[in-house]
């Protein structure tokens, strides 16, 4: 039986080798529980754990053989709840009490901090579903993973031809979403307001050309490349978007952030299109990708029929968890 005094706190910044062990316990439990995805490489993890979050703080634990990472919202909006980013046991060192131990020190800090809820993304029907149902966590959003296999899409799909509609040109973004256009592209985020949420706690924060630079900063200061493909028109606003994420440059997995539409702009394929350019995009700009993923909500019908038109398939039941403390 282990015991919380083997548990240390990481103090900012995490050393290589810390890095290192953090990324092991993780590459350990992906192979035994999800064993189709690429092991997560040394760049991700230690991006990932090293800079500092853009809406918060961040407070990390580890182990020998497991690890887990908190963030705590700083917005006036979120000060009441936080997000459980990880909590992982390597699977030799599963059923001894350490997933167990991890969790007291994690709501530890959220009671210490005046936490009165607290959520996480966990896979469904793995071990990390029991171990929060366990601990009291419900079911706030269903959600699936979806893949598209990038080769097999490319010689299905006509990238090349991807063309706006009338009234609209595409543009693309590598980095940060250009100056000249980041208010059109805050206003373009505020329309993620009507995606499906569930009755999660956390509080929709509104997007500012501000909070969209330093979210898209965090991306690229944690050595991960962003692209953003917009359809625009010839007022200066962002009608639809889609965003691209490669935590690691040269990895062979990207994850596909928000998809939208503006409100006003619906009904003309600016999603299927905006999706087919950033295809043909991050094809070209990285060699080695080899299969983009996404989450969608179960209620969301209009996005899983864009995805399922552009060759995506379901791999995997996730979704958001939640506990009242």
């Amino acid at each position: 039986m282990t015991t919380d005094s083997v548990i240390r706190a990481l103090t900012p910044p995490p050393s290589d080798a810390e890095a290192e062990a953090w990324r092991s316990v993780l590459a350990d439990a992906r192979a035994a529980d999800l064993p189709q995805l690429p092991a997560p490489s040394l760049v991700e993890v230690a991006g990932r754990i090293r800079v500092r979050p853009a809406r918060g703080r961040a407070a990390l634990w580890a182990a020998e053989d497991g690890v887990a990472g908190l963030l705590l919202f700083s917005d006036a909006e979120n000060q009441h709840t936080a997000f459980l980013d990880v909590l992982t046991v390597r699977p030799r060192a599963r059923r001894r009490g350490l997933g167990t131990a991890l969790w007291e020190r994690v709501r530890e800090e959220l009671l210490a901090r005046g936490r009165t809820s607290v959520s996480a993304q966990i896979d469904l029907g793995g071990p990390g579903q029991a171990f929060a149902e366990s601990l009291g966590f419900g079911c706030v959003l269903p959600m699936a993973w979806y893949v598209q296999d990038v080769p097999e899409a490319r010689r299905a799909l006509p990238v090349r031809e991807a063309a706006a509609p009338p009234g609209y040109e595409l543009v693309c973004w590598p980095g940060l979403v250009p100056d000249a256009w980041a208010a059109a592209a805050a206003r373009a985020h505020c329309a993620m307001d009507d995606a499906p949420a569930g009755d999660m706690d956390e509080q929709v924060l509104a997007w500012t050309p501000e909070r969209l630079h330093a979210s898209q900063q965090l991306i690229l200061d944690r050595g991960g490349a962003l692209t953003t493909v917009a359809a625009v028109t010839p007022e200066g606003e962002v009608a639809a978007y889609t965003e691209l994420v490669l935590p690691d440059p040269d990895g062979p997995r990207a994850v596909q952030y928000d998809t939208v539409v503006v409100p006003g702009h619906r009904g003309r394929g600016l999603g299927r299109t905006v999706k087919l350019r950033m295809l043909a995009e991050a094809a070209d700009r990285h060699p080695a990708l080899r299969a983009v993923a996404t989450t969608v909500a179960d209620e969301n019908t209009p996005m899983r029929a864009v995805n399922e038109a552009l060759g995506y398939r379901r791999e995997r039941g996730t979704a958001v968890f939640q506990l009242t403390l």
